[in-house]
């Protein structure tokens, strides 16, 4: 079976995460005033907003760490069609212990996990410490991750993925705390909007909706329904109680 039968991966998506371009903007200029020399993605994906700073920074830098090959394939050739092939790097590496830093600028978005192995919520603690360790004194660190906006109902959790639980993660407060628990100052507290929450889920399954409506037969339809059937069930439980923050930070002397 080739990969011409299967569904097209995240063909609609722009950035692997709830945010929309006029936010991506606003985060790329306001990294862009410290211009950072080297920047590090953690969990890059494809790269996309990590791409835009260095495009926004003349001669900066970057590096990006993930383990799947094909998003770092599609970041190589977004790189080169942008002119930026020389001055990012897309490593297929992990992130837990990473030698790669310190970077003036060090972007983790939706990709803490990556930084270590504890357990949600310890997992958050657990990365900004190593975001701390990673940036560069007078740097950055954008850091995008998962927090509830109220506490879920037992239905909506028994709804969302296995295991579920009100406990693994933070408030916003929490999750502002723990990143000045840190040793970070927060210049920058924003959320993502139920707008780019849809966005997102709604892209992340248009190709392969549109690959089922006309491959029902298909032998991995069967699979491939069931796949996309509970990740719509879960994002339906989560819609509007779990959030995504972004949150630019600087590193405290």
């Amino acid at each position: 079976m080739t990969d011409t039968d299967r569904p097209p991966r995240l063909t609609r998506l722009t950035f692997h995460g709830p945010l929309s371009e006029a936010r991506a903007a606003r985060i790329v200029r306001r990294l862009a005033r410290t211009a950072p020399a080297t920047v590090l993605d953690i969990g890059c994906g494809w790269g996309e907003l990590a791409l835009r700073v260095l495009a926004a920074v003349p001669g900066a830098t970057g590096v990006g760490l993930d383990l799947n090959a094909e998003d770092l394939a599609r970041g190589r050739r977004a790189a080169g069609a942008r002119g930026l092939a020389d001055r990012m790097e897309f490593a297929e590496e992990s992130a837990t212990g990473t030698t790669r830093g310190p970077a003036d600028l060090v972007l983790c978005l939706g990709a803490g996990q990556a930084l270590g192995n504890a357990e949600p919520p310890g997992h958050v603690a657990e990365a900004l410490r190593e975001l701390r360790r990673l940036v560069g004194p007078g740097g950055r660190v954008l850091f995008g991750e998962g927090f509830w906006q109220r506490t879920p109902t037992p239905a909506e959790l028994a709804g969302m993925w296995p295991g579920a639980s009100a406990g693994e993660h933070h408030d916003l407060a929490g999750l502002v705390g723990a990143a000045v628990d840190a040793g970070f100052r927060p210049e920058w507290i924003e959320t993502a909007g139920e707008d780019e929450w849809e966005e997102f889920e709604s892209g992340y399954l248009a190709d392969v909706e549109e690959w089922l409506a006309a491959h029902g037969d298909h032998p991995l339809a069967a699979g491939t329904r069931e796949r996309a059937d509970r990740h719509r069930a879960a994002w339906l439980h989560y819609r509007g109680v779990l959030g995504m923050a972004y949150l630019t930070l600087i590193p405290a002397s």
